[in-house]
């Protein structure tokens, strides 16, 4: 994907396009699009009470949900449970492309290696990670 206005560089490798979420002005849906470089991806995290929908477009993954792994290609998609803790990367030569879905305009977000430190995706937030997570609470906040 070219970069333009629309895109961030979400971590090393990746880059998202937020379609819909609170952010902006979504109620009840988050849609994100993601170009992931080979070998990057998303680490291990949960959506806690969040199913989350994942499309590949293209290319490659190697998805992972509370320890088991998946292969997953272009045209296939996969449901993560809620609860649930998962990640991919990008197994292949060229780029991952996928589209996620969430059923929550503003879906919360803790990642294994921030324990404690629970994002928005799509928040609307003052405080925030990146153009596309808002921070929620932090454990000395809950």
């Amino acid at each position: 994907m070219e970069a333009d206005e629309r895109s961030v560089q979400w971590r090393a490798g990746v880059r998202t396009v937020l379609h819909a979420a609170a952010a902006t002005g979504a109620a009840q849906l988050c849609l994100m699009e993601q170009w992931s470089e080979p070998e990057a991806g998303a680490p291990t995290h949960t959506h806690f009470e969040v199913e989350e929908a994942i499309l590949v477009i293209e290319g490659s993954g190697d998805f992972w949900t509370d320890g088991e792994h998946r292969a997953v290609g272009a045209g296939e998609a996969i449901l993560l449970p809620a609860e649930s803790w998962h990640g991919f990367r990008n197994v292949g030569d060229g780029i991952l492309h996928t589209v996620a879905v969430f059923p929550s305009a503003a879906a919360p977000v803790e990642y294994e290696n921030e324990p404690g430190v629970v994002y928005e995706i799509g928040g609307a937030g003052e405080v925030r990670r990146d153009a596309h997570r808002a921070l929620r609470q932090t454990r000395d906040q809950a």
